[in-house]
């Protein structure tokens, strides 16, 4: 189960929200909270996890991630620059006309890695189902990864999609649930209750773990145990803090999305990750008891 205690964060992911911010501060508008609660989880994935050449993006044997929750995409964009699949300076266009870096992904040649075209809600898992059933039949060994968001659930593709993954046996596959408890207006409980959501996986086929998903070495080591039991897919619910590293902008659905975004706001998100840095340096350089 995750830790109660709260997740500092190192220098890499403080390295990636920056990347987040300064597309925000260019565009001026964008998903906050989506992006910054799913940062580890990306991270851990292109790390660890994802067998994929940012040089040759489309290698036929590369595993594939489906960014579902598409409004979140300022973080996929961050590290997929980080990687090396495109260059930095292009997040400073997201937004802008013309860019490939749209406020949902576009699959499309000038924006490598981004596998599919994501954002309307619910399809991610669909999609996912269909390309494992397409590598099964090629024959190929690769995996295929879901990220969704909780609110994201709502939708009833997404249960039908986990029948069939189950009915196929579709081990290849695995369903990341960015568990933040918040979505667009409110929390989750509020909307539409989702709990007990680990069992509700279960129930539809599915071998499932919880992990904190802002621990970088619990994820880590979750991830490396995928698939979780041979010819069940498999479902992580990753427990998320929406807006995680910006104090004011924690599990507060008005930071799901802004807009009209100025160099003050702008000013205030760099000097939280600031903060966050020098607590994680504090946390560093502070004695640890013996076990």
């Amino acid at each position: 189960m995750p830790s109660s205690r709260p997740s500092l964060l190192d220098e890499r992911s403080l390295s990636l929200r920056r990347l987040i911010v300064d597309a925000l501060a260019s565009a001026g508008q964008g998903h906050v909270g989506p992006s910054l609660s799913v940062v580890e989880i990306l991270r851990v994935l292109y790390d660890d996890i994802l067998a994929v050449d940012p040089a040759n993006p489309g290698w036929p044997e590369r595993d594939r991630l489906i960014f579902s929750k598409g409004h979140g995409c300022l973080a996929l964009y961050a590290i997929l620059a980080d990687k090396g699949f495109f260059d930095a300076a292009l997040l400073r266009t997201v937004g802008a006309f013309g860019s490939p870096l749209g406020g949902h992904p576009e699959n499309n040649a000038a924006a490598p890695g981004v596998e599919f075209s994501t954002g309307s809600l619910g399809h991610g898992p669909a999609v996912g189902v269909g390309v494992a059933l397409a590598l099964r039949i090629q024959r190929r060994r690769a995996r295929v990864f879901v990220l969704t968001g909780d609110g994201e659930l709502d939708e009833g593709a997404v249960w039908e999609a986990a029948l069939s993954a189950a009915h196929h046996r579709l081990e290849s596959l695995s369903v990341l649930v960015d568990r933040n408890g918040v979505q667009s207006y409110a929390r989750t409980a509020e909307v539409l209750e989702l709990e007990p959501l680990a069992a509700k996986w279960r129930s539809f086929g599915f071998a499932v773990a919880t992990v904190d998903g802002h621990d970088v070495a619990a994820l880590r080591s979750t991830l490396r145990r995928l698939p979780f039991h041979p010819g069940q897919p498999s479902a992580v619910i990753c427990e998320t803090v929406k807006g995680k590293g910006l104090p004011f902008a924690e599990h507060d659905a008005g930071w799901h999305y802004r807009s009209g975004l100025d160099q003050q706001q702008v000013a205030l998100m760099r000097e939280a990750l600031d903060g966050a840095a020098a607590a994680s340096r504090h946390d560093d350089a502070s004695p640890r008891e013996n076990p």
